[in-house]
C-alpha cells in the first residue's frame, strides 16, 4: 500500500556534503511526520532529525548546525542535507513516516513505515 524509496547515499570525504531523499507513494491520505534514522555497525538505530506536518524540526545534538531536514508535501517527501560530514556519520540511513492511509482516514489511525535504507560512508 505504500512505498518508501530512498535515494542520495553513496561515499563522501571528511567535510564533504550529501543530499537524501525518501520519497513516498501509494495509497497516503495524510502525513503526520517524517524522520531520518540512521544505524552504525554494531549499534542500534537512533533517529537523527525529524519534521512534523507543520514544519517543526528537531536534530540529534551531534548533527545540529551540520544537517538540514525539510519536505516537500506536494510530493510527500522528506530529505536530509548533510553538511561537513564526519567519520563518525557513517551509518545506514533510514526515512521513517509516520502516515494515515485512505483506508485509515475516517478513524484517523496512523502507521509508521520504513525506507528500505541507504549506505553513506565518510572516510579519505
Amino acid at each position: 500500500q505504500v512505498q518508501l524509496v530512498e535515494s542520495g547515499g553513496g561515499l563522501v570525504q571528511p567535510g564533504g556534503s550529501l543530499r537524501l531523499s525518501c520519497a513516498a507513494s501509494g495509497s497516503i491520505f495524510s502525513i503526520n511526520a517524517m524522520a531520518w534514522y540512521r544505524q552504525a555497525p554494531g549499534k542500534e538505530r537512533d533517529l537523527v532529525a525529524a519534521i512534523t506536518i507543520n514544519g517543526n524540526t528537531m536534530y540529534t545534538d551531534s548533527v545540529q548546525g551540520r544537517f538540514t531536514i525539510s519536505r516537500d508535501t506536494a510530493k510527500n517527501t522528506v530529505h536530509l542535507q548533510m553538511n561537513s560530514l564526519k567519520p563518525e556519520d557513517t551509518a545506514v540511513y533510514y526515512c521513517e513516516v509516520d502516515l494515515i492511509l485512505n483506508s485509515d482516514s475516517y478513524y484517523g489511525i496512523s502507521n509508521i513505515y520504513w525506507g528500505q535504507g541507504t549506505q553513506v560512508t565518510v572516510s579519505s
